[in-house]
């Protein structure tokens, strides 16, 4: 029995989340599966991320949290007992696991109103529907960290953010200001995320390459090198990512300059695949997109991974980190309302 197959049925059995470690003991314990390495919990998380990855919504698992898994449908958890008719008994909304941010969405279009909301009143609603699943001690600082993080994640890729800031830890959706001021930013930026996209299908192969280089540099990667040109096959830049100087992995970056619609097709992922050193990870970097058959074959989880960066990423992380555009901010004043409102 592979990874997968048992970790489904160790999952049916717990009817709850459960984290990567604890999922590999019970199926070693259960003797479903035997692993000869030194971290079996590592193993299983990855084939679980890999099958998550590789078949989307069909996949019968889904992520809640760092290395903590479960079933997508729990309704589909054989408990052996006769069925309830929908009638007499609703069965119960299983934990959907949704992410911080989702969840703080979810709940201000229940209970906003279209009214800003307290991110620790966010936060509680989120859990007494069994919307946030976490097994963290601040959930409501996490809540709020998570949604400022995005907020200014999108506003420097020139997106519209999903949130609002209204100050004092509230929060409202941005959808709710209408056509304003914020609206008409994000068309702007559309527009220069067109723009920009445009322009990197008019730069020479070598210029391509050198802007790649730079964005690799920007995002952390060390000892970046062009190696080539465009057009052979081959790989064209390599570099090593540095996390938190500690991990350090070699990468092998092809860029494929295509237009839209052009998508890049799985034989190109096995050719990186097959291009790569020792030690040496894949990633590929277009300005189109990647086919179903690319994507599947990049997560294959018995084989080297290829990571993928497809055109609109692309253009997010060139504007994120001021590649090719510059930022253009004016200072906006907006009425504090705790400080001037009157009294009762």
């Amino acid at each position: 029995m592979n990874v997968q197959a048992a970790a489904l049925e160790i999952l049916k059995g717990a009817e709850r989340p459960l984290h990567a470690k604890e999922i590999a003991e019970r199926i070693m314990a259960a003797g479903l599966w035997h692993s000869e390495g030194k971290t079996p919990d590592a193993t299983v998380s990855a084939r679980l991320y890999s099958d998550i990855k590789r078949n989307g919504d069909k996949s019968p698992f889904i992520k809640v949290g760092p290395q903590t898994f479960a079933l997508r449908d729990s309704t589909s958890v054989s408990s052996g007992a006769a069925p309830v008719p929908a009638t007499i008994q609703k069965a119960p909304e299983p934990n959907s696991g949704f992410s911080f941010t989702d969840c703080a969405q979810k709940v201000l279009e229940e209970f906003g109103g279209k009214k800003p909301m307290h991110y620790k009143e966010i936060t509680k609603k989120a859990l007494q529907k069994s919307w946030l699943v976490t097994g963290g001690k601040t959930p409501e600082a996490t809540m709020y960290a998570q949604v400022i993080t995005e907020i200014k994640r999108q506003q420097k890729r020139g997106e519209r953010p999903r949130f609002v800031q209204h100050g004092r830890g509230y929060v409202g959706l941005s959808r709710w200001m209408g056509q304003g001021l914020a609206f008409q930013i994000e068309q702007h930026n559309h527009q220069i995320r067109r723009t920009l996209r445009e322009r990197l299908l008019d730069m020479k192969p070598g210029e391509f390459e050198e802007l790649i280089s730079q964005l690799l540099a920007e995002m952390g990667f060390e000892m970046v090198e062009v190696t080539k040109l465009s057009g052979d096959g081959g790989i064209d830049v390599r570099g090593t990512l540095v996390v938190g100087d500690v991990v350090r992995i070699k990468m092998a970056v092809q860029v494929k300059k295509w237009r839209i619609k052009n998508n890049i097709q799985a034989p190109v992922v096995q050719q990186v695949r097959g291009s790569l050193g020792a030690h040496e990870q894949g990633l590929i970097i277009t300005t189109s997109d990647f086919s179903s058959g690319a994507v599947k074959e990049a997560a294959q989880s018995d084989k080297t991974p290829i990571a993928l960066m497809n055109g609109e990423q692309l253009v997010m992380l060139l504007m994120e980190h001021g590649i090719g555009v510059h930022r253009s901010t004016p200072d906006l004043f907006e009425i504090d309302e705790e400080y001037t409102a009157g009294g009762e």
